[in-house]
């Protein structure tokens, strides 16, 4: 941790563990200022962008009114208790997106609106989440966390990449950010300094350091503490559990070095516990700083996901995206139900007088409307008050403004976490109302 504010900052450690703490109304555990740590405005903004792929059914994805009595399409039934704090945006689109093929060249590019090379060749442009990373992430343990739930697809496809199709974030234009599919790898990522001989639990490696550090803060930190700890035991609890299950692919290390060959690459079988999973250790990394900007992809864009706890498992979701009827309409509102999952969840730690997800911007997006390529108007709907600086509550349309580029929403996004830029992709003026 090379930057002086991440040494400063307080940490719980153990032998090759540091885990970051969360927000306290009794101590500073986030910086050495002074200031009242009481007052919710000390607390970071944080960005996360969720995707899926193949867009949303096609008739049933729309917002009419405003505030809470907004009235919402089937597709976005799971977020009608948040319809207040919601932004539902309309009419954006990436120009680049529209110059090139399906899928893939209307993905490797959606968050940075840049020309893609094709060809079977690698070139896009660094993403939103990267830019606001590369300024920011040096306050933070990692400068960024991206998730996925399906693996990386190399192959091409009408002479475009599938790494674009496989990859939302880019650190470079020729660098897609490594995408870290195990749930066990990625809870690793936040609390593990170096690879642990034996298979202590990162929770069992601080406790002491957390008992000591319980004597100086407040009642109701403590409580917060114990809240905060009880979370990270029951996500390594629910890792072991899905390991033992054989739903969890990849080796642990239990010696000094591996007894068996390295097990063949896998996901969970389970895909319900995987998404949930990936969205608790989002919420993880975000209640304890250890970063401020993450995207967690659901599926690719040409996924191969099924959906049999649904009773949908006759056909891949890419298919599926094809023909628009109910089980299309289920399995969209089922994606939406993780959006839900992760905003609920955000919303119940309190942050001062605001929430997680008062202290967030939340955005969920994909790289077409529907399921037939239509990339001209994407659909956009975000949730969170970005540390009181987005208003809740708003239906944008800008079908009918000329200068509707997708990046105008991300010059937005970048404001709201402190970035400034004046142009970014295809765009050189924020959206007003974001």
């Amino acid at each position: 941790m090379p930057s002086t504010s991440v040494q400063r900052r307080t940490f719980l450690r153990g032998i090759g563990v540091s885990m970051a703490l969360p927000w306290m109304e009794s101590r500073s555990v986030w910086s050495e200022s002074p200031t009242s740590t009481s007052d919710s405005a000390s607390a970071p903004t944080r960005m996360a962008i969720l995707f899926s792929g193949c867009g949303y059914h096609s008739t049933e994805w729309w917002a009419e009114g405003q505030g809470s009595e907004m009235k919402l399409g089937r597709v976005l039934h799971p977020l009608n208790e948040f319809r207040d704090r919601m932004v539902f945006i309309n009419g954006l689109y990436n120009a680049e997106a529209l110059k090139g093929n399906i899928h893939s060249s209307q993905t490797g590019n959606l968050l940075s609106g840049a020309p893609l090379s094709s060809g079977g060749k690698i070139r896009s442009g660094t993403s939103v989440d990267q830019v606001v990373a590369q300024h920011l992430g040096r306050q933070t343990k990692l400068p960024s966390l991206v998730l996925g739930c399906e693996k990386s697809n190399p192959s091409v496809h009408k002479n475009y990449s599938m790494l674009y199709s496989s990859h939302i974030s880019w650190s470079s234009p020729t660098t897609p950010t490594p995408l870290e599919v195990y749930p066990a790898l990625a809870f690793d990522q936040l609390f593990k300094d170096a690879a642990q001989q034996g298979d202590k639990s990162v929770l069992d490696a601080v406790l002491e350091d957390a008992k000591d550090f319980r004597r100086g803060i407040s009642h109701r930190d403590q409580q917060k503490l114990d809240e905060y700890l009880h979370s990270v035991r029951e996500v390594e609890s629910r890792l072991d559990r899905a390991g033992q299950r054989g739903e969890l692919q990849g080796w642990r290390p239990t010696l000094e070095k591996p007894n068996m060959a390295r097990p063949v690459d896998g996901y969970p079988q389970d895909i319900v516990e995987h998404m949930r999973l990936m969205c608790d250790i989002l919420v993880l990394a975000f209640q304890t700083d250890t970063t401020r900007v993450c995207t967690l992809k659901l599926n690719n864009d040409h996924g191969t996901l099924r959906f049999p706890h649904l009773g949908i498992d006759y056909m891949i979701h890419h298919l599926l995206s094809h023909t628009d009827n109910e089980d299309w309409l289920t399995v969209n509102q089922f994606f939406l139900e993780q959006f839900r999952y992760l905003a609920a969840k955000m919303d119940s730690i309190e942050e001062g007088e605001r929430t997680l997800l008062d202290n967030s911007m939340l955005m969920l997006c994909s790289s077409m409307r529907n399921g037939q390529h239509d990339a001209s108007r994407l659909p956009v709907v975000m949730l969170g008050g970005g540390g009181g600086k987005i208003k809740g509550g708003q239906n944008l349309d800008y079908s009918d403004n000329p200068d509707r580029q997708m990046c105008r929403l991300y010059l937005s996004m970048m404001k709201v976490m402190g970035v400034n830029r004046e142009t970014f992709g295809d765009a050189t003026a924020p959206l007003a109302e974001v």
